[in-house]
């Protein structure tokens, strides 16, 4: 098997989240999680006190991959994939994207 980079894992965890419905998230870890958002993949910490609720976003760059790697290349080999009725809401606020 092919060790995953930084931009393998982002083309895998984009072409994932894509083809799922829309406010899915893609478990990373047990304190970070990701979604599509029509264009690219977002990150999202969920909170510190151990509930389920997200928190701010971050960017799913090539530092959160060196830092995570070990955790992102696992959830690779086992992906885990949730709905979120609070990404849902969230993304009906959203203003749509400009063409």
């Amino acid at each position: 098997m092919t060790q995953a980079t930084y931009h393998t894992f982002v083309a895998q965890l984009g072409m994932f989240l894509r083809d799922l419905p829309r406010g899915t998230t893609a478990e990373l870890t047990d304190f970070a999680v990701a979604y599509w958002d029509g264009r690219h993949v977002v990150g999202l910490y969920l909170r510190e006190d151990g509930g389920d609720r997200l928190d701010e976003d971050f960017e799913l760059d090539e530092n959160a991959w060196e830092n995570w790697s070990v955790e992102l290349t696992a959830w690779l080999a086992a992906p885990r994939f949730s709905e979120r009725v609070e990404l849902k809401e969230w993304l009906k606020e959203a203003p749509p994207f400009e063409s």
